[in-house]
C-alpha cells in the first residue's frame, strides 16, 4: 500500500498526458481546461479545428488535434500524436457523441448504426489504443462519458440510438474494467444529467422543456458545466486509485426519483 498523500497531491495531474474527444465545445472543452489546470498535458480532439485552436489559446498545456472519431485512422493518429509528443498516455476521456433522432420510428437502421459507431465503437477502439500504449500503466485512467439516458428513459426527449449507445458504454466500462484490472488500468463511466451545453441549447431555450427538467430534478434545476469538474478530476486522478468499473452519476437527483 502506498503512503498517504495530501489532498492536493491526490488530485494533481502534473506530468500526465490526457486525451479528450469532442473537445471543441460544451462539456468536452471544459474537461480539457480542467485537466490542464490540474497540470496535465491535454490533447483536445474534435472536427472543428478553429474551436480547438481557440481552446488551446486559453492554456499552453492544451494541444489541438483534428479528429473525426468515426474514422478508425483518425483515432489511431490521435493516440499516436499524444505518445509522440510526450511518450506517455495516462488519461482518456471518451466524450465525443452524436444524438440521433428522438423518435425511434424516425431513425433508420443505418442512422442507428452511425450513432453507435461514434458513441460506442469509437470509445471502445480508443480505450484499446490507450490500454495498449507503451509505458507504465500504474496510473492509467479511462473515463467513458455516458449519460443518465444510459440508466433510465427520458421519454419523450430521449432517443433510441443515443440511449442504447450510452447504456452500452456503461456495459463496456464494466467489462473493460474487469479485463484490464490486473494491468492496473482503471475504467469508469461518468453519467451527467441535464447540463447546459451546445447539444441541449434547444432544450433549455424552450420554457416548457426547461420546466420539465426542473420539475423532474430533485435540485429543481439543470446543471452547470463546472459542477462536473470534481467528478472528472476524481476519476482522472489518484484520488480514485481504488475505483474501477463504476458509474458516477451527476444529475441533480434525476435518477433518484
Amino acid at each position: 500500500m502506498s503512503a498517504p498523500r495530501s489532498a492536493a497531491e491526490l488530485f494533481s495531474l502534473q506530468g500526465r498526458t490526457a486525451v479528450v474527444t469532442g473537445a471543441s465545445a460544451g462539456l468536452g472543452a471544459r474537461f480539457a481546461r480542467v485537466l490542464a489546470q490540474a497540470g496535465a498535458t491535454v490533447f483536445a480532439a474534435a472536427r472543428r479545428m478553429d474551436r480547438l485552436k481557440e481552446l488551446a489559446d486559453s492554456d499552453a498545456r492544451i494541444h489541438p488535434v483534428a479528429c473525426d472519431v468515426s474514422r478508425a485512422d483518425d483515432r489511431t493518429r490521435l493516440t499516436e500524436t499524444a505518445l509522440a509528443a510526450t511518450g506517455r498516455l495516462d488519461i482518456l476521456v471518451n466524450n465525443a457523441a452524436g444524438s440521433g433522432e428522438t423518435r425511434a420510428e424516425d431513425e433508420s437502421p443505418d442512422a442507428f448504426a452511425d450513432v453507435l459507431g461514434v458513441n460506442l465503437t469509437a470509445p471502445y477502439h480508443l480505450a484499446r489504443l490507450t490500454a495498449e500504449a507503451p509505458g507504465d500503466t500504474g496510473g492509467r485512467s479511462i473515463i467513458n462519458v455516458s449519460s443518465i439516458l444510459g440508466l433510465v428513459t427520458a421519454a419523450p426527449l430521449g432517443g433510441a440510438s443515443y440511449s442504447a449507445s450510452k447504456a452500452g458504454l456503461i456495459g463496456l466500462t464494466r467489462e473493460l474494467a474487469g479485463q484490464w484490472g490486473t494491468s492496473r488500468i482503471r475504467v469508469n463511466a461518468l453519467a451527467p444529467g441535464w447540463f447546459r451545453t451546445e447539444m441541449t441549447e434547444a432544450l433549455f431555450g424552450d420554457e416548457r422543456s426547461s420546466r420539465w427538467v426542473e420539475r423532474n430534478t430533485l435540485l429543481r434545476r439543470g446543471g452547470d458545466g463546472h459542477e462536473l469538474d470534481g467528478a472528472l478530476l476524481y476519476l482522472a486522478s489518484d484520488a480514485s486509485s481504488y475505483c474501477t468499473g463504476q458509474v458516477l452519476t451527476v444529475d441533480g437527483g434525476w435518477t433518484a426519483r
